[in-house]
């Protein structure tokens, strides 16, 4: 398996290594919905692996034993600066870039775990499971919300705008730092808006953050 390299848009490196992806859970409350999950009162957090991580436009493989293996597309902040304890003013500034990540999910694991009250790193930290586009740099984003899309066979499947997110990202960002310490390379994933669903062989996904990127991949 090829190590994972954070790259920007232009595809020249990002001279940080990845160390773990902090993820959100249930950050959309039309997805916590669609879901039947509950809206959370705080942050769920969870962790995928650095061997999770891989290059988006590169295939991706459905196993035959896995069960159903679920898209959900998410902004992913780049960590720039360490953060401890952090105030909304520090996790503003240790945003280095945006991209855009697949979590992919073995559902039908996932919900046995959650039956059972275990851990779901299984359902969701498996080698591929957190395709990441390239990054793009803080400076291209305005203060506005950013908007972002999934496509599959050019059909519209999901809109994300971080206006609708339940925890905005800054005080996301220091809610985190307040739990662990988040490194310069680590990765956040914000939260996935409705309409998730199954990855079928033969699709072709198209991931859109506004008009800074566009990138697309293939499932095999």
């Amino acid at each position: 398996m090829d190590r994972y390299q954070h790259h920007w848009k232009d595809g020249t490196p990002v001279h940080l290594p990845l160390g773990k992806i902090v993820c959100v859970g249930r950050n959309y409350a039309d997805h916590a919905k669609e879901l039947n999950n509950p809206v959370p009162a705080e942050p769920l957090l969870f962790i995928k692996p650095a061997t999770s991580a891989v290059h988006v436009t590169r295939p991706l493989a459905l196993s035959a034993n896995q069960g159903q293996v679920h898209f959900e597309t998410e902004l992913a902040v780049l960590i720039g600066k360490p953060l401890t304890n952090a105030s909304e003013s520090d996790a503003q500034s240790a945003i280095l870039g945006y991209g855009l990540a697949l979590d992919l999910t073995l559902r039908d694991l996932q919900s046995q775990l959650k039956e059972k009250g275990h851990p779901w790193e299984r359902a969701k930290a498996f080698d591929g499971a957190c395709p990441l586009s390239p990054f793009v740099a803080v400076e291209y984003f305005g203060n506005d919300c950013i908007t972002f899309n999934l496509d599959i066979d050019e059909q519209r499947q999901q809109s994300g705008d971080t206006g609708d997110m339940i925890f905005p990202i800054v005080p996301l960002l220091a809610h985190i730092s307040r739990h662990f310490t988040l490194l310069p390379g680590d990765v956040v994933l914000t939260g996935t808006p409705s309409g998730v669903g199954p990855l079928r062989s033969g699709q072709t996904l198209s991931l859109q953050l506004e008009d800074q990127l566009s990138v697309s991949t293939k499932v095999v």
